[in-house]
C-alpha cells in the first residue's frame, strides 16, 4: 500500500524512540524485530529479560524490566510529585512505576522515549488512564479524543486515499463544544500524518437542514464553533456521509459546500455512530483501519486492539513516530 509506505518512510526519517509496554507478547516482539530490521525507529521492549532476550538476540532492541530497573525509583518520585495532590501515596507511585504501562508512560513523560504503544494485552481503558494521568494533555487542550486512520487503496475502491474517522474510541457522546474540539484536533492529526490539507465534514443524518432534531442542532452548533475557532480550516456541516464523500451527491444535496464531496476528515456525532461506521468500512468495504490513535496528549501514546496482529503493531509504531514533534 503506497499510503502506508509513506507513513513508514516518514517514520524512518524521524528516527524516534518508541517503547512497547507489552514486550513479552509474541506479536509485539515480531513487530519490534521488523521495526528494528527496517530502521523504522529505536525500540525498547518492557518485560522479563529472560523471557524476551532469547527472542530478540542479535538485534539492537533494548529490554527493560520495570520491576528491576534503577529508573523505577526515580520515576516513582516524579510520579508521586505529579499526583500527590490527587491522593497518590509514595507506595502507590512505586507500584505504578513497576508496571509496564506505568513505566512506559513515565519514560515518555520524562523524555526517555518519544512515544509508547500498548493495548495488545491491556484494555483501552487501562492504556488511556495511564496516558492521561502520567503523560497528560497537551498545552491548551481540554479534551483527549481518538481517531481511526482509514485507508482506501484496493482496486475495487472507487476512491483511493487516506481518511480520518473520529471519535471512534473515547468520547461517548460529545456536546457541541467537545465535537468542535474533536474536529479541530482531527484536522491537525490528518495534516500531521498525511502532509495534506484537511477537509472536515461534520456528519449527521441531516444535510443542510433537511431534518430538525436536537442531535442535528448539536452538529450545526459544533460546525459554527469550529469555524469560529479555526477560520483557516475547511469545515462544513451538517451533512450525511454520501454528501461528504461523493461529488455528484454533494452537487445535488449541498451544492454550495466548499467540500464538494471531497472530505478527508469525517467527524461523527457520537462514538456509537463512529465505531459502527469504521467497522462497516473495514469489514464490508475492505478498508484498512488503523487505530484508535489518541490525540490531544502532551506526547504520543497509542492504543492497540487486543485482536491486533504484528502488522497492526508495526504500523502503529510508524504512526506513533509520525506524531512525534520535530
Amino acid at each position: 500500500m503506497q499510503l502506508l509506505d509513506k507513513i513508514v518512510e516518514n517514520a524512518r526519517l524521524k528516527q524516534r524512540h518508541i517503547v512497547l509496554a507489552e514486550g513479552e507478547d509474541s506479536r509485539i516482539i515480531e513487530a519490534a524485530l521488523r521495526a528494528e530490521r527496517e530502521g523504522l525507529a529505536r525500540i525498547t521492549l518492557l518485560g522479563n529479560k529472560d523471557t524476551i532476550g532469547a527472542q530478540v538476540r542479535g538485534s539492537n532492541i533494548e529490554i527493560i524490566d520495570p520491576v528491576m530497573s534503577p529508573r523505577r525509583d526515580i520515576y516513582a518520585e516524579r510520579l508521586h510529585a505529579l499526583r500527590q495532590s490527587r491522593g497518590l501515596s509514595p507506595e502507590q507511585a512505586h507500584a505504578i512505576a513497576g508496571t509496564p504501562l506505568g513505566f512506559a508512560a513515565l519514560m515518555v513523560r520524562e523524555g526517555d522515549a518519544d512515544g509508547t504503544v500498548a493495548g495488545a494485552v491491556s484494555t483501552t481503558a487501562e492504556v488511556i488512564r495511564h496516558a492521561l494521568q502520567i503523560i497528560g494533555k497537551a498545552e491548551g487542550v481540554t479534551l483527549v479524543s481518538s481517531f481511526f486512520l482509514i485507508l482506501l487503496c484496493e482496486p475495487y475502491h472507487p476512491k483511493k486515499g487516506m481518511f480520518v474517522f473520529a471519535d471512534c474510541g473515547i468520547v461517548v457522546d460529545p456536546d457541541y463544544r467537545e465535537l468542535a474540539d474533536i474536529a479541530i484536533q482531527s484536522a491537525g492529526s490528518f495534516r500531521q500524518i498525511s502532509g495534506q490539507e484537511p477537509a472536515v465534514a461534520m456528519l449527521s443524518f441531516s444535510t443542510g437542514g433537511s431534518a430538525a432534531h436536537e442531535r442535528v442542532t448539536k452538529v450545526v452548533q459544533a460546525t459554527q464553533l469550529a469555524r469560529a475557532l479555526r477560520p483557516d480550516l475547511c469545515i462544513d456541516g451538517e451533512m450525511q456521509f454520501d454528501t461528504a464523500f461523493v461529488e455528484a451527491v454533494s452537487k445535488t444535496k449541498l451544492p454550495n459546500s466548499p467540500l464538494k464531496g471531497e472530505a478527508n476528515v469525517f467527524i461523527f456525532p457520537n462514538l456509537e455512530a463512529a465505531n459502527i461506521g469504521y467497522k462497516i468500512a473495514q469489514r464490508i468495504g475492505g478498508a484498512k483501519a488503523i487505530g484508535p490513535i489518541l490525540q490531544g496528549l502532551a506526547k504520543p501514546a497509542n492504543d492497540l486492539s487486543r485482536g491486533c496482529n504484528a502488522d497492526d503493531v508495526f504500523h502503529m509504531i510508524a504512526l506513533t513516530a509520525n506524531q512525534c514533534g520535530e
